[in-house]
């Protein structure tokens, strides 16, 4: 980042005083006539400008010589980021019963991704220091985005997300080894997973409490989020009489999904509606702060000289002319 300061700004205050300066008078000898308006008529339009550009060019000097006096200086400053931070592996559900409308924002019924999509992308934001990386999983599991600081492509796949873009089931053990076989050979301060589905497990061929025993191996923390309303849920279907609701029940395996956060040191979190999953990746991304410490880098070179050379020439300019060409005799 470039920047412009003055060393000593304080001095700058003398730029008041200038005007003074403007207004300065010369007082000169006298002659007395009776009336002096012939030599009025007499007198060239240029002779007042003349006789003021002494006055201009000191005007000028003097201004830059105070901008020198305070020392302008154009630096670079460079921020370095010196940090062990948390390596985080975001682990989305997208399966079919992510269609579920039962969020509602600006009273307009959105499904559960597209509620889920907008409060994973705030967190991503609250997190520029840590490496972020994202399993998707439905009847498949794999990684949509290995671990990166790069904010900007994490958020790119996020956005591209939709529902059964892996399968409409749920593999929740394979996204949980998916996860781990990213996180599990890296050195970092803390390796954690936050898990969300809105199902059980129902796919795929590892056994979700397995899994978590693995991640416990390999000293990842499991946090899990069972998102979605209590009871049935409302699907939109097309019909023969056009799209209607369809009220179905999803059912959410929160016993497994406790003690896969339990078997890590984890947590269990229910979001019901969108201000609940808001808080949750709130207190997550409290609980999993990282301690980040900032060197700051700052080199400046000086620009007096560009000020105090033009200002003595301006002052010499000013001398010679005000004793040759426009020499004032009294």
């Amino acid at each position: 980042m470039n920047f412009l300061q003055f060393q000593s700004p304080w001095l700058l205050i003398l730029l008041l005083g200038l005007p003074l300066l403007a207004l300065q008078k010369r007082a000169g000898a006298s002659i007395h006539f009776s009336s002096i308006a012939s030599l009025k008529t007499l007198r060239p339009s240029r002779v007042d400008f003349y006789a003021g550009l002494p006055y201009l060019l000191r005007f000028i000097a003097m201004t830059l010589l105070i901008i020198a006096l305070a020392r302008p200086q154009e630096g670079h400053k460079s921020t370095e980021i010196v940090s062990i931070g948390v390596d985080i592996m975001l682990a989305l559900d997208t399966s079919g019963s992510m269609r579920a409308l039962d969020f509602i924002e600006e009273e307009k019924r959105i499904t559960r991704l597209a509620v889920v999509k907008g409060v994973v992308s705030k967190f991503i934001d609250n997190r520029p220091n840590d490496r972020i990386g994202m399993v998707v999983f439905g009847e498949q599991a794999y990684t949509q985005c290995p671990l990166t600081l790069d904010q900007g492509i994490l958020q790119t796949f996020l956005s591209k997300l939709e529902i059964g873009m892996a399968g409409d089931s749920t593999a929740i053990g394979s996204a949980i080894g998916i996860a781990v076989k990213r996180l599990k050979d890296l050195e970092s301060k803390s390796k954690v997973i936050i898990l969300l589905t809105d199902g059980r497990n129902n796919a795929g061929s590892l056994v979700p409490l397995q899994a978590a025993q693995t991640a416990k191996t390999f000293g990842i923390k499991i946090h899990t989020i069972g998102v979605g309303t209590h009871g049935k849920a409302p699907f939109l279907v097309n019909s023969v009489f056009g799209q209607r609701y369809v009220y179905q029940k999803v059912d959410i395996d929160e016993k497994t999904l406790k003690e896969i956060s339990q078997i890590t040191g984890g947590q269990y979190f229910r979001a019901t509606d969108i201000e609940s999953l808001k808080n949750i990746y709130e207190q997550i991304d409290k609980m999993e702060k990282s301690e980040v410490k900032i060197i700051d880098h700052s080199e400046y070179q000086e620009l007096f000289h560009y000020f105090l050379i033009p200002a003595l020439v301006l002052l010499l300019i000013e001398l010679g002319l005000a004793n040759t060409y426009l020499r004032r005799i009294p």
